[in-house]
């Protein structure tokens, strides 16, 4: 039986790109106010929710698995801080929506994959 990275056995490999995008969006976007407060609430939401996902096989520790992605995030927001201060230095200045379009790009996917493995037929036994 052959078994792909999208059928449900690779845990949250799909969110994993959806959050290293939205927080390379939000460390190029940092700011503070209600704008900030409401992108780390996504961002923070993002790094914790994923795990209830239905999932078929056994669940990682939780512990582990949410200081992983917390990592990724901090990465990823440290790379959207570099970015911005290459935005017109480095980078032409329309280069500015490359993570965001990107994040777009991942959610549609990751929905997809979701939806998939929520909606595909299954053989009753």
């Amino acid at each position: 039986m052959q078994t792909h990275w999208w059928d449900g056995r690779n845990f949250a490999v799909d969110t994993t790109f959806v959050l290293f995008f939205l927080a390379v969006d939000c460390g190029q976007k940092l700011s503070v106010g209600i704008d900030g407060l409401f992108a780390a609430a996504t961002l923070v939401m993002f790094i914790v929710l994923p795990y209830y996902l239905p999932f078929r096989g056994d669940k990682p520790n939780f512990e582990r698995w949410v200081l992983g992605r917390i990592l990724i995030a901090a990465f990823a927001i440290f790379l959207g801080l570099m970015f911005r201060q290459s935005l017109g230095v480095v980078l032409p200045e329309a280069f500015r929506l490359v993570p965001l379009t990107l994040l777009i790009v991942a959610a549609m996917l990751s929905c997809y994959i979701r939806f998939y493995g929520l909606l595909r037929i299954r053989l009753a036994k």
